[in-house]
């Protein structure tokens, strides 16, 4: 295929196969051989290509060509994307070709049979079906359709010529035309001695084209063919334009007519809505009206108060009509006072009897005048309603909260209240203007029904006149519901910022105003209080000090029981070493000897209740009672918290040693009152005794305030022996009650473990909240009473803190000493609680193993526990630092019911036996007939 220009030529790929031997003298080209490279595609059996000798120059005026114009394609063209093309392309571009010339078409075609390296190109495109082989006729049939057809041989009119190098980017417009070729061959073929050779066409060119045997055509008639392709392809390009632009319209044209036509249908819905509302327009426009005056009946009930401050404004005048001032004789009485106070301070420091004298004398003229100011203000308070007016306050404080919420803090500016009433007149007169209109709109409307039931009133002979009174009814009717909507949004539209500002600050302020009137009548209920007692105590002992005679009566009576009680121990010592005892008469004696020690404890209990009750007016009237009575050790029982009698020996005691548990200290235990008591001994020195009595004295009053919801071991007495230097401290006795003992004989359940550590729990509650640190809590100071009341024990009073923690003990094998105590740290709440958090393990695995970290903590996790005591336990021992006894006791696991175990026959019938053999060895205390067991006493 080779086009008639300078450079390159068009090619039609063929494999010629004869029958016959055909002639091609005519043709002086014919089975020439040219190399060629290959350079366009135009189908699939026919391309472009050059000389293989004007390669070079072809490539130097690419190189120029590429610097003018950088965009353009290249000369050799580039690859088409069809199929047949591009697999033509993959063959012939740009390779060496052998070409043998088989024949010129018209249009200067040149019909070839293409060779690269010994690939025949025209049977490989028949191979893949982009071709069909023709078979050609012999040269004699060939020349006669010569003779015949030589008047229609005719030049082609040249649809596809040599492709410009400037205009490749398109190269589909010089394709070839498809249609099939109408020549036919030259007759002057030569003739082949391979009388197979078959010529390959394009399935689209197997028509026999007008071929111009060994003629060519002009460069001048190419060039003329290709300006009228380029206009006809303009031409083409301007149709697809314009089709498209048509198309694109027709689309346009079809929307714009369905949006014509869903505005038409939703025109006509809008036209039957309205034609369907007007018939009811009337009655809907008067429901609604009538519905929003009666929304506005309730917001006017209801929220008036709260929109304009109205409940702001009724709490100021409550506050400003019965405000209760500080009342002068307030004033002068906390003057006096404060003088009486630091009267009495320095009677209470003073040692010396002569200046405590003096204090005492001048006290006492403080005193009078505190009785004169007391008398007034008493007098004074007796007239103001406190209790109405404490009621009053806090009912509107509980009303306004609930309202407002929360107010801010420490606002005091009268000038918040001045802005309020400004702000309340604004609002007010312009909430009174759109009242008024609405109001007179709404009587407008009345007015008009009243006069239209005339016209319509059939029975009225007078002819009334309508057009007046009917005519105005939609400006009567638009104006009440404009005056209607305006109200309504004064209260349904939120308040802005400012209003807010407003109302939050007066609200603050009147709260501020309520606390200081509760505060003040708080301090005046306080001190009327406290002037009632201090007028009794200065009407009963006016001008003297309360007396200790009965007091002293006490304790004479006290020696001469305990005298009396010794000479029957005495007597009944000598009848029983008697050489003939008399049985009766020592039954006799031993009867005596208990109703006296019975009588001796009696009147202990009422030397108790009489040095309490000094014990109160010194410390509030009368502190000189220690210094002016010293015989009496009123001072001792006062820094001992009423824990200390010197009234109580030992040897009046029925007491049995304990020699099993005396190897720390001696033990006794005693019946005291028909209650079983232990008495624990300390050994002391000067220095000692008073630290013991310290300690024990904290202990106590810890107790004291809670008594026995303190979770505490209660303590009785703490006396000194007279003949020893031992101190003896007193506490009940709970035989096997101590969890060593329990969980050796019969374990708590679950349900029952948590209810007694609960109690421990409040047990060390109370003692951290006094400052005590327990510092020794183990299985045997941690009592179960009737298996569900847990309470801690006392601890060793003659040792430190430091010293108690420093006892390594230990349960389960499970040390009871926290991490970091043994790194050196001093004891605190939080090792209390890690004791405490051992323990409670303790009991729920009992005899498991235990594993433990580098720290000794034990690992919670090993064992199969329930949530709630897993997570309390991983609390005491990882995360106590942050952990209070109080919070151990509010613990969830400690909170939710718990389901009751089934009850095991065995064990029931196991403890009923203990509980009866404890009965038992009860009743025999008394005789000592059984030793209690090592691990059944109160021991520390």
């Amino acid at each position: 295929m080779w086009g008639q220009g300078p450079f390159s030529r068009a090619f039609v790929a063929e494999s010629v196969s004869f029958s016959e031997i055909v002639q091609r003298d005519e043709d002086t080209h014919y089975n020439e051989v040219e190399d060629v490279v290959g350079s366009h595609v135009e189908d699939a059996v026919t391309f472009w290509a050059q000389s293989v000798n004007r390669n070079k120059d072809i490539m130097k005026i690419g190189c120029s060509l590429s610097k003018v114009c950088p965009y353009a394609n290249s000369v050799f063209g580039n690859l088409d994307p069809k199929k047949g093309r591009t697999f033509l392309g993959s063959l012939i571009f740009e390779k060496e070709i052998k070409m043998k010339i088989k024949a010129t078409n018209q249009d200067g075609t040149i019909i070839a049979q293409a060779e690269y390296d010994s690939v025949d190109i025209g049977e490989e495109m028949a191979k893949k079906g982009f071709a069909e082989k023709y078979q050609l006729t012999s040269s004699t049939n060939i020349c006669e359709e010569k003779k015949s057809d030589s008047s229609q041989l005719a030049l082609r009119n040249l649809k596809n010529p040599i492709p410009l190098w400037g205009h490749r980017s398109n190269q589909s417009n010089f394709s070839r035309p498809k249609g099939r070729l109408s020549g036919k061959l030259n007759p002057n073929l030569k003739n082949e001695n391979d009388s197979g050779n078959h010529v390959t066409f394009s399935k689209e060119n197997l028509a026999v084209g007008p071929f111009n045997l060994g003629s060519n055509v002009s460069l001048a008639k190419i060039k003329q063919d290709q300006k009228l392709i380029e206009e006809n392809e303009k031409l083409k390009a301007e149709k697809e334009s314009l089709l498209e632009s048509y198309k694109a319209l027709e689309l346009q044209v079809e929307q714009t007519a369905q949006a014509l036509q869903q505005e038409k249908e939703a025109t006509m819905n809008l036209t039957k809505h309205l034609e369907s509302s007007l018939k009811t327009h009337v009655g809907t426009r008067m429901k609604n009206l009538a519905t929003k005056v009666e929304i506005l009946k309730e917001i006017r009930h209801v929220n008036i108060n709260v929109r304009f401050g109205n409940d702001l404004s009724d709490a100021i005048k409550i506050l400003d009509e019965g405000c209760i001032t500080t009342l002068a004789s307030l004033n002068e009485l906390e003057k006096i006072w404060a003088q009486y106070k630091l009267a009495q301070e320095e009677i209470q420091t003073c040692d010396n009897m002569n200046e405590g004298n003096i204090l005492i004398a001048k006290r006492n003229e403080v005193q009078q005048k505190l009785d004169m100011a007391v008398q007034i203000f008493i007098l004074e308070v007796n007239d103001l309603p406190l209790n109405k007016r404490l009621k009053t306050l806090q009912d509107l404080s509980a009303s306004l909260e609930a309202v407002y919420g929360q107010a801010k803090e420490e606002i005091n500016s009268e000038e918040i209240i001045r802005t309020f009433y400004d702000w309340k007149c604004d609002k007010k007169e312009e909430f009174t203007s759109v009242r008024s209109e609405t109001e007179a709109s709404l009587q407008h409307l009345v007015a008009w029904f009243q006069n239209t039931l005339k016209i319509f009133d059939l029975s009225l002979e007078e002819p009334q006149t309508y057009e007046d009174t009917i005519g105005n009814i939609d400006e009567i009717l638009e104006k009440a519901e404009s005056c209607v909507c305006r109200e309504l949004e004064i209260f349904q539209i939120e308040q802005g910022d400012a209003d807010r500002e407003i109302i939050l600050n007066t609200y603050s302020e009147i709260l501020q105003k309520i606390r200081s009137e509760e505060k003040l009548i708080a301090t005046i209920r306080s001190k009327y209080k406290d002037s009632i007692e201090f007028k009794k105590q200065m009407t009963e002992y006016i001008n003297t000090s309360p007396s200790v005679d009965h007091l002293l009566s006490i304790k004479k009576k006290l020696k001469g029981l305990k005298a009396k009680l010794r000479w029957k121990l005495v007597e009944k010592n000598n009848l029983e070493e008697s050489d003939d005892p008399d049985g009766p008469e020592i039954e006799k004696i031993k009867q005596e000897i208990t109703q006296l020690r019975n009588s001796v404890f009696q009147e202990i209990y009422h030397e108790k209740e009489e040095y309490e009750k000094l014990n109160n007016l010194a410390q509030k009237w009368f502190p000189e009672l220690p210094l002016l009575h010293s015989e009496i050790g009123l001072l001792k029982y006062m820094n001992s918290g009423g824990l200390l009698t010197m009234s109580l020996e030992r040897d009046i005691l029925d007491a049995e040693p304990m020699k099993e548990l005396s190897s720390k200290r001696p033990l006794v235990c005693s019946e005291v009152n028909g209650q079983t008591v232990l008495l624990k001994g300390y050994s002391v020195d000067v220095d000692t005794e008073a630290r013991v009595i310290q300690r024990a004295a904290t202990y106590h009053r810890a107790w004291r305030e809670a008594k026995e919801e303190s979770g505490l071991l209660p303590l009785i007495f703490l006396f000194l022996c007279k003949s020893d230097p031992v101190a003896y401290l007193m506490v009940p006795y709970y035989p096997k009650a101590n969890l060593s003992v329990i969980q050796a004989s019969m374990p708590l359940s679950s349900e029952e473990a948590l209810k007694v550590m609960k109690g421990v729990a409040q047990g060390l509650h109370t003692l951290h909240k006094a400052d005590i640190i327990h510092g020794s809590l183990h299985q045997n100071n941690v009592f179960a009473l009737n298996r569900e009341q847990g309470i801690v024990g006392d601890f060793d009073f003659t040792r430190s803190v430091s010293q108690r923690a420093s006892m390594n003990m230990t349960v389960g094998g499970l040390s009871l000493t926290s991490p970091e105590l043994k790194m050196g740290k001093p004891p605190s709440p939080s090792s209390d609680l890690y004791a405490y958090g051992c323990l409670l393990l303790w009991l729920f695995v009992q005899n498991q193993e235990f594993e433990t970290n580098e720290d000794g903590i034990p690992k919670v996790d090993q064992f199969h526990l329930d949530d709630n005591v897993r997570s309390l336990l991983c609390s005491l021992m990882y995360f106590r630092s942050s952990l209070t006894a109080e919070q151990v006791s509010k613990a969830e696991c400690f909170l939710l019911p718990k389901v009751k175990s089934i009850p095991n026959p065995e064990k029931e019938i196991e403890y009923s036996q203990y509980k009866k053999e404890d009965e038992l060895e009860m009743e025999n205390l008394d005789t000592c007939k059984e030793k209690p067991r090592n691990s059944e006493a109160n021991i520390d």
